[in-house]
């Protein structure tokens, strides 16, 4: 989401091609980013690197999204069986691709019945538009009526949930985890360092790096918790973005955190993940520093 808005269209190309040389082949975006209504600046980038050739199309899984505004009538959002019609064909224009590898609803549409949407998602993936169909931002109860209808039809469900997940935010492992565990759903956590509060934030401002009113803020709200994590990351000689993304790994269901680079820098950091383990004591302590609901529900608030 921050190819356009935050990072140029070549950067974008050299970060995914750079990702590609470290194995990383899992691109997720949505018709939505891009930060102009409509226009899916975000799609039409990766779109124009697809373009370019050279096996990129073919050696990457790419995962868009459908329900945000994207115009102002009333099917040109949510889930409508029409919104996501257009919203599909919309989507592999601008991606220059003839199939999207993974479709996600990008939130719950309390408007919409499951059938009216697995009816769309089945005729998309009957004309080759789609192969799989994942959610985001679902609660776990959702996770549960949207398998319950797929099944009903015969038809495959969800592959993978979205959702907000990190040391910061536990919550999901009161409901989400354990139904998405249960009927086999990957989950891949978006914020997994909490907006940058997880990636060594207060060593960052004490080098006189600015931030946000809205980031400083938080900072200040959760300042004793990143402190002592800070000191720990420090204590086992770990980069803290990358303790954060290796606890997420640890966690049931949990598939890939969405590391969401700016920069190559950043891409190269993150991807220390992938030679750094994490052992019973390290997990251990930072239970203590960032408490979790200790049980799943029903146990978490019941016998």
């Amino acid at each position: 989401m921050n190819f356009g808005p935050q990072t140029t269209e070549d950067d974008s190309h050299a970060i995914m091609d750079r990702a590609h040389e470290l194995g990383i082949n899992f691109f997720d975006t949505a018709n939505t980013y891009g930060q102009k209504k409509g226009e899916g600046v975000t799609e039409q980038i990766i779109g124009r690197w697809f373009a370019k050739g050279g096996g990129r199309r073919e050696r990457t899984v790419i995962a868009t999204k459908v329900y945000s505004i994207m115009g102002d009538w009333p099917n040109e959002r949510r889930l409508s069986a029409l919104s996501i019609r257009r919203a599909a064909d919309a989507s592999l224009k601008r991606l220059q691709t003839d199939y999207i590898d993974l479709y996600q609803a990008h939130h719950i549409d309390r408007n919409t019945p499951f059938d009216e949407f697995w009816e769309a998602m089945e005729v998309l993936r009957q004309q080759g538009k789609i192969l799989y169909v994942g959610s985001s931002n679902f609660a776990g109860w959702h996770l549960a009526k949207a398998q319950e209808a797929a099944r009903r039809r015969n038809f495959l469900g969800l592959v993978s949930e979205q959702t907000h997940y990190n040391l910061l935010n536990r919550l999901p492992e009161l409901e989400l985890l354990p139904a998405a565990e249960d009927y086999g759903i990957g989950v891949i956590p978006w914020s997994p360092l909490a907006g940058g509060l997880l990636s060594g934030v207060l060593k960052k401002i004490e080098k006189g790096r600015s931030g946000t009113d809205t980031m400083l803020a938080e900072v200040d709200k959760h300042r004793s918790k990143i402190e002592e994590y800070e000191a720990f990351c420090a204590e086992i000689g770990a980069d803290p973005t990358v303790v954060a993304l290796a606890w997420l790994l640890c966690q049931p269901a949990v598939v890939a955190p969405i590391i969401g680079p700016r920069t190559l820098g950043q891409l190269e950091g993150a991807n220390q993940v992938m030679h750094t383990g994490i052992d019973e004591d390290a997990l251990a302590r930072l239970d203590e520093i960032f408490p979790g609901p200790g049980h799943a529900a029903p146990e978490a608030y019941a016998w």
